[in-house]
């Protein structure tokens, strides 16, 4: 058989080009604030919060965020808070009511009246989260496009099982130390004498409460993961939702570094105040020689006056680098493993380590200045994060902008989304 042969005037296939849409643009988030322009904003808030005894709280959540959103830019356009002032006012009063009904109930006495106090927050503790991240969402606006929080109720309160799986936790070590030692728990007229554990019962006691403690800590990581990943998992941008990549143990090992940094911060600022301890006590051995009986009073003062400072920043230094640390690690966790559907997603270069030396630096220089350096400290804190950030686009973000305009649900939709949610947390 012949070889077939292509006629003159026939076409031949050419391989197609590349299209546009499968180009990916990489945007670096910035921050455009400064700590200067912010301790305006800061100063203010601050001022009327003391005048009004904390009913200024509302509007000065909303000018910070408004501060902080308006000065984050994306792609060059930057975030819009867009909340209603009365909404977040109204969510103040709520928590404020609830706050006195607990303390008035626990002040007089009224110990059932706690109990289902109690009770009744722990069942709604689900409830405000979820009704928290509707409301920050909806009116949370980029280029015109909103931001929705699309999990149902049943869904925030399967991710919620951990806070219960504590409480059953605990009801079973009270039933535990009970079954051990039944008059352990019982009150007894002369409190004066201790009460004495059965032979052989103090380790089953104390394996018991080691147990307790440690499952509670693992339901404490898992109600974390599991809120991170809902709130991502369920938020929407049009109709494409968030894209998450971590998985529970991820969490855990980021708790037990945490655990790791803050035992060697112990142990730094142990070796340091054992240091200074002496090198003060070698002085005031020495200005009680050389002071006069009638100024040696002065001195112990002043010295009592350094050592209650000393104690407070000591342990402001010994939680600081520790929760520095899970904050930017677990940042860097969640913005390197996100993203929107299959058209975009974050890459993070937050260096931790650096990180941790700018709070500590921060707390030192808030600490000397009673409190006045905050705003410079949020802000420089906030730049590091948002600056270490970047998009990557599929297709452009002109394109992805037009593609989710078209998919975002318009007027009963905008106003059901405003219609949902307070306040109520961060």
């Amino acid at each position: 058989m012949d070889a077939q042969t292509t006629p003159p005037n026939a076409r031949v296939p050419q391989p197609r080009p590349a299209s546009p849409a499968a180009a990916i643009e990489a945007h670096r988030l910035r921050f455009t604030g400064s700590g200067a322009t912010y301790f305006r904003v800061w100063i203010v808030n601050v001022l009327l919060s003391i005048v009004t005894l904390g009913f200024y709280t509302p509007w000065a959540r909303r000018r910070t965020a408004q501060y902080f959103y308006g000065h984050t830019f994306i792609a060059g356009s930057p975030l819009e808070f867009t909340a209603q002032q009365k909404r977040m006012v109204l969510g103040f009063v709520v928590l404020v009511l609830l706050s006195l009904t607990y303390q008035l109930a626990a002040n007089t006495g009224q110990d059932l009246a706690v109990t289902l106090l109690l009770l009744g927050g722990a069942v709604l503790a689900p409830l405000i989260w979820g009704s928290a991240q509707r409301f920050r969402m909806a009116n949370t606006r980029w280029r015109g496009l909103r931001l929705h929080f699309a999990a149902t109720w049943s869904e925030v309160y399967r991710a919620s099982w951990p806070f219960f799986a504590i409480a059953l936790i605990w009801i079973g070590v009270f039933l535990g130390i009970q079954a051990l030692a039944p008059d352990l728990l019982l009150e007894t007229p002369d409190r004066g004498t201790p009460t004495p554990l059965p032979k052989g019962a103090l380790k089953p006691l104390l394996g018991m409460l080691l147990l307790g403690l440690v499952l509670s800590v693992l339901c404490v990581i898992r109600i974390e993961f599991n809120y991170s990943r809902l709130r991502v998992q369920r938020a929407q941008l049009g109709q494409e939702p968030g894209r998450w990549k971590p998985v529970y143990l991820d969490f855990v090992k980021l708790w037990m570094a945490t655990l790791g940094v803050f035992l060697l911060s112990i142990l730094a600022l142990s070796l340091l105040l054992t240091l200074v301890v002496t090198l003060a006590m070698g002085g005031l051995a020495l200005s009680t020689e050389a002071l006069k009986p009638r100024n040696l009073g002065a001195g112990v003062f002043v010295l009592i006056l350094l050592v209650l400072f000393g104690g407070l920043t000591a342990l402001l230094m010994a939680t600081a680098p520790a929760r520095a640390y899970r904050e930017a690690a677990l940042f860097k966790l969640t913005w390197n493993h996100i993203g929107v559907s299959q058209v975009a997603r974050f890459k993070c270069r937050l260096r931790v380590a650096a990180f941790v030396w700018l709070r500590l630096r921060n707390t030192v220089l808030t600490l000397l200045t009673l409190g006045l350096f905050r705003p410079f400290a949020m802000a420089s804190e906030y730049r590091m994060k948002v600056d270490s950030v970047t998009l990557h686009v599929k297709g452009g973000v002109d394109q992805l902008r037009g593609q989710l305009l078209q998919q975002q649900p318009g007027g009963i939709g905008d106003a059901m989304a405003d219609a949902v949610g307070l306040d109520i947390i961060g």
